[in-house]
């Protein structure tokens, strides 16, 4: 029995992926019920007790240095989430590429699915509903569809990357660029190790960009944008629409909060890796999407900044000047595939990063 439902669950989720519509398609096609594939299996772990709101700490880059640095630190070390203004990114570039991807998103299904690929990310441009728990069984699909870019390394034929939103995309993630060497340079700083050394030792890039699309749902207490996870990152710069959904785990492991969108402001979040170069000083939350309306869709755009040096002699591990003898390295030294690898082993929502751990005995 367990094998013939594997099999039909199987099925749906091959069915699906062959429409090339997205969960968009299926909101244009009026859909009802939601397909079991797209269910939670167990009452649901996103509608688990929140509160209706979080006040994420606050960065002002027009402060004084001093003062800024000291804000990025008290924030990266206590929640993990900071949201940055005064960040010297014009506001129509930001709003540009928020409309822009809605504006792909939204296009007929004609001109959507021409860029559908489950593949995972080879190529430069790749459009779908990607699984996120593909662990023991059938996949289950969120209620999301993503459109994954990637700028580098070399030079990556961004010629399929589609005319609504090729330019514009091109010029956010080229102005967000010079804002994550800023804002490696201020975690550096925040680090008590000098303003180059974390681009000294990893050439941070900004290269993959992730442009998620969340369209309403007649239940959406029934289904999940993401689920909870920790980034692979170094860090992520977020830029969201007003519609809300996204919430971090507090300390207590039991509590979910609501993230308010700060007009104007991009949300930093600490990842996996930095946490370990950190050796520990740094916090990586594990944080999720909900799905908040009946209405309206979420649009936000995800560029993961991640080490740009990636040859198997490239190998990261706490930096040495975070190591003492009361606080010993906490973590083995890898290299980014190696990590990255471990990541795909372990599913979309499980973090690996325990693999890397210095045992205590």
């Amino acid at each position: 029995m367990a094998a013939a439902e594997d099999y039909d669950t199987a099925a749906a989720v091959a069915v699906f992926h062959q429409s090339r519509a997205g969960v968009r398609g299926l909101v244009q096609s009026g859909v009802n019920p939601i397909p079991p594939i797209f269910l939670m299996p167990t009452s649901p772990s996103p509608r688990s007790p929140t509160t209706t709101a979080f006040a994420i700490p606050a960065v002002d880059l027009s402060l004084p240095r001093r003062d800024t640095v000291a804000l990025v630190r008290a924030a990266a070390c206590s929640c993990g989430f900071f949201n940055v203004t005064n960040h010297g990114v014009p506001a129509g570039i930001v709003d540009s590429a928020v409309s822009a991807v809605r504006a792909f998103h939204e296009q007929p299904r004609t001109v959507r699915s021409a860029f559908y690929s489950i593949e995972p990310v080879g190529g430069a441009v790749t459009y779908s509903t990607i699984p996120i728990a593909p662990q023991r069984g059938a996949p289950l699909l969120p209620w999301r569809d993503t459109l994954r870019v990637r700028f580098g390394p070399g030079e990556p034929d961004l010629g399929r990357l589609p005319a609504a939103c090729r330019n514009v995309l091109q010029e956010y993630q080229r102005s967000l660029t010079a804002f994550g060497k800023e804002m490696a340079g201020l975690l550096s700083e925040a680090l008590g190790v000098g303003t180059e050394r974390l681009e000294r030792a990893m050439q941070v890039e900004g290269w993959l960009m992730a442009c998620h699309y969340y369209p309403p749902c007649p239940e959406p207490e029934r289904v999940v944008g993401s689920l909870e996870h920790t980034d692979l990152s170094l860090f992520t710069v977020l830029a969201q629409d007003g519609v809300g959904g996204l919430q971090v785990r507090r300390d207590n492991g039991e509590e979910w909060v609501d993230v308010v969108p700060v007009t104007g402001a991009f949300l930093v979040n600490i990842g996996d890796v930095l946490k370990v170069v950190s050796n520990d000083e740094l916090k990586s939350v594990e944080h999720r999407v909900v799905i908040k309306s009946t209405q309206d869709a979420r649009v936000s755009i995800a560029l993961f900044f991640n080490p740009g040096k990636r040859e198997n002699s490239d190998r990261f591990g706490p930096l040495p000047e975070l190591v003492t003898a009361e606080k010993p390295a906490r973590y083995r030294s890898f290299t980014v595939p190696e990590f990255m690898s471990s990541r795909r082993e372990y599913g979309h929502n499980r973090s690996s990063i325990d693999l890397f751990k210095v045992s205590s005995s």
